[in-house]
């Protein structure tokens, strides 16, 4: 798990470098293609890892939930499959009752995209959503009759991506 926090740390001040060495509008790469090629060989990374989680409850908050379910659709498409995504929604958006459509939740005005459709695996729900739940995920600090496809079943060369 250090592993990840320090990648981020090195990802987040390359960004910072780059943002002030780019100031003054000149496209100049941080690293080059052959240096970020090894820098991700090197790293040992085996497998990644979608924890997604909307806290809001309410029909006013709907954008949180459509938010989350936006960012679950979008790593399903870049290849994490739905045993290693982590999909917790404190409230169904979609069944209530002012939803004007019903069973469905979009993310903008023109409602080409059903977030909420058929393939969407939510492994806790409602008042499952709490924050002891969340540490015990992340912490992996469960009873022996906890199901495994609602655990982060990580290792040191895991990477986990937190929305």
């Amino acid at each position: 798990m250090w592993i990840w926090h320090l990648w981020t740390l090195l990802v987040c001040a390359i960004s910072v470098v780059a943002a002030e060495l780019n100031s003054d509008n000149e496209q100049k790469p941080v690293v080059s293609t052959d240096e970020a090629e090894q820098i991700i060989s090197n790293s040992g990374h085996t497998n990644n890892w979608a924890v997604l989680v909307s806290t809001s409850r309410f029909w006013f908050n709907y954008r949180h939930m459509a938010n989350t379910l936006s960012l679950y659709r979008t790593v399903k498409r870049l290849g994490i499959p739905d045993s290693q995504i982590i999909l917790m929604l404190a409230d169904d958006i979609a069944c209530n009752p002012r939803n004007a459509f019903p069973g469905t939740v979009f993310n903008n005005m023109d409602q080409a995209i059903d977030l909420y459709g058929d393939d969407v695996e939510v492994d806790y729900r409602g008042y499952e959503v709490t924050v002891e739940n969340f540490v015990r995920l992340l912490t992996d600090r469960w009873d022996e009759n906890h199901p495994r496809s609602k655990r982060l079943l990580t290792d040191e060369n895991s990477n986990i991506f937190i929305y």
